[in-house]
């Protein structure tokens, strides 16, 4: 028998599989891979997180079912961090819901609100988890091109009007992954004008807004007036904080939203582990951990080594993502394979990330300064026979 359903055989085969198998293929035998592949943060969430993990752990009572809707404690300081940080006033009540990382939220937002057929505003390059639970949900995807000359940010304007009729969720996420595109607070606006003209919802994910370099400061989608009339935003505290395995997050804005998201999570999950959740509060209460500095650091060290190469790739003013442009005499070839393949070095391929990705390839920075330094020696070796 064929044990697989419709939903299931709408996905795309992971473009990054082979890339993998080929990474394992290699660790056996000892090699010395340089991955760029994973946005996976190598530095520790701060002591005083852990410390309160430790300590709320040794209490039996926090070892019993948690809330799906999460500690009244870890809503209300959710709601002073965005006060404090944004300047946005959220009821912790009704406006915030905690979350078991901002991916759970992502898929259980498309099952609250996307019905068969239902038309998901989706950008092009994105986080390919937007395109798995827009099909797992029997949604249909219309791609918003993010194109470098545009900055990597979507064109409203260019959206038909019969799409966007019949679209009911559209998807950001700025500073963006994995172009490391960013935006002020003018586009927000024009997103509100047009989520409110076609009664569209709108699932923001603010995941990288701590992480900016060079005096640029991330805006809120909440900080717009209107915004919570019509969408959420998810913070999560996986990138900040370094807490990425830890998976706690939360859904902020439109009550209604918020309480549709609620009702979806009652009946799949069981809300996040309570001594996760005071580790959470500890992390929002405190001062975040100093890692912009390090991530500058790499993320110039990476760029000036490429650019010096050949390559034409700008300095991205958020996120620890380098989305590079590769050179027009590398686009023939199956670049990040070979690059894996001659110099054991793993970047994701822009493809994986949408078909207007097909060009490009995205470097995560979560790689200690001696270790690109090493991968640029590589690529300026290889690169002179290529």
């Amino acid at each position: 028998m064929n044990f697989i359903s419709n939903r299931l055989k709408r996905l795309n085969q992971d473009v990054f599989s082979e890339l993998e198998s080929i990474k394992d293929e290699k660790l056996q035998k000892g090699v010395d891979i340089i991955d760029f592949g994973m946005g996976d943060p190598d530095m520790p969430p701060p002591q005083y997180v852990i410390e309160e993990l430790c300590r709320t752990a040794k209490d039996p009572l926090n070892h019993r079912y948690p809330r799906t809707r999460g500690l009244s404690e870890f809503r209300e300081e959710a709601s002073r961090f965005y006060k404090k940080r944004f300047n946005v006033d959220l009821d912790p009540e009704t406006e915030i819901l905690p979350l078991i990382g901002a991916k759970e939220g992502l898929a259980h937002i498309c099952t609250a609100l996307v019905d068969v057929g239902d038309i998901v505003l989706v950008p092009d390059p994105c986080y390919p988890f937007y395109f798995a639970v827009t099909l797992l949900s029997d949604g249909e995807i219309y791609r918003m091109p993010l194109l470098e000359e545009n900055g990597f940010v979507p064109d409203l304007s260019s959206i038909d009007e019969e799409v966007a009729k019949k679209a009911r969720l559209m998807f950001l996420n700025y500073p963006n992954n994995p172009t490391a595109g960013t935006v002020e607070k003018a586009f927000f606006e024009d997103v509100v004008k047009f989520a409110k003209k076609y009664n569209i919802a709108v699932c923001h994910e603010c995941i990288y807004a701590d992480i900016c370099f060079d005096d640029y400061e991330a805006p809120s989608f909440l900080q717009i007036q209107g915004a919570k009339d019509i969408g959420v935003e998810y913070y999560s505290l996986s990138k900040t904080y370094n807490m990425a395995g830890w998976r706690i997050g939360f859904a902020a804005g439109n009550r209604k939203i918020i309480w549709r998201l609620k009702t979806v999570k009652l009946n799949i999950d069981s809300g996040i582990f309570q001594p996760i959740q005071y580790a959470g509060i500890s992390a929002l209460r405190n001062d975040m951990p100093a890692i912009k500095e390090t991530y500058q650091k790499r993320r110039d060290i990476l760029v000036d080594g490429l650019n010096k190469m050949g390559w034409k790739v700008a300095k991205p003013k958020a996120t620890f993502y380098v989305w590079a442009r590769i050179p027009d005499r590398y686009c023939d070839k199956d670049f990040p394979k070979v690059l894996l393949q001659k110099l054991d070095i793993i970047v994701a391929p822009g493809i994986g990330f949408g078909e207007y990705g097909k060009d490009y390839a995205r470097f995560s920075l979560t790689l200690k300064e001696d270790r690109i330094k090493e991968a640029i020696r590589r690529l300026e070796k290889f690169l002179i026979y290529y």
